[in-house]
This record gives structure tokens, C-alpha cells and sequence, in this order.
């Protein structure tokens, strides 16, 4: 009896040692460029955004605040949210700029179908 297990174990291991590799390969591959690609692209564009900021952009930060550049440094932008009330948010926590935050919102209302 354990001659018999013992044969049909050694049949099984005699095949290519690469092919157990190949579902872990394609598994990779498939991560890569499902999530790792896209991430790193995403994450690539928001540097380029935060490094092309400039003063009187209206931006919004991560909190929802909008606001206006008055001020801008290597790591601190000021906002003008209001007449003469100014806050200082973090470079990194600029999200985007009202302009496109407003377009992205125009597009999804015209898809949306109306109520009655």
C-alpha cells in the first residue's frame, strides 16, 4: 500500500520545477498591472501638480477647505478661504484645483438623469 502512494507521489514531482512558478509569475503580472502601475502613475501626477502650484490657483484641500493661494512654500501653502481669513495647510494635502474639481462635477450631473 505505501509502495503505491509512494509511486503516484513520484510521478507527480517529476515535471518541470518552473511550472509551479508560473501561476505566482502570472499572479504578479496581473497585480502590477492592476494596482502597483496605476498607483505609481497616480501618485506620479500629484507630485507634478503639487511642484506646478502657484499663487491666486483656487485649490481644494484635503478637509474640503477651497480656497486661494496667497502664499506658497516648499512645504506650507496659505489659503485665503475668506475676505482676510487666511489658514496654512500642508503642501501635501492640496488635493486639486476648483477648476477641475468643478468640470469632473459638470460631467457627472449631465450623465445623471433627471428627477420628476
Amino acid at each position: 500500500m505505501v509502495d503505491i502512494a509512494y509511486a503516484a507521489g513520484a510521478t507527480q514531482s517529476a515535471g518541470n520545477p518552473l511550472a509551479g512558478f508560473i501561476p505566482m509569475i502570472l499572479i504578479f503580472v496581473v497585480f502590477y498591472f492592476l494596482l502597483i502601475r496605476p498607483q505609481q502613475k497616480k501618485a506620479k501626477a500629484q507630485q507634478e501638480f503639487l511642484q506646478h502650484l502657484k499663487k491666486g490657483d483656487e485649490v481644494v484641500a484635503g478637509g474640503g477647505l477651497h480656497g486661494k493661494i496667497t502664499g506658497i512654500t516648499d512645504t506650507v501653502v496659505t489659503l485665503e478661504i475668506a475676505d482676510n481669513i487666511k489658514v496654512k495647510v500642508s503642501r501635501q494635502y492640496i488635493l486639486s484645483t476648483v477648476a477641475s474639481l468643478t468640470s469632473s462635477n459638470a460631467k457627472g450631473a449631465s450623465c445623471s438623469p433627471s428627477g420628476g
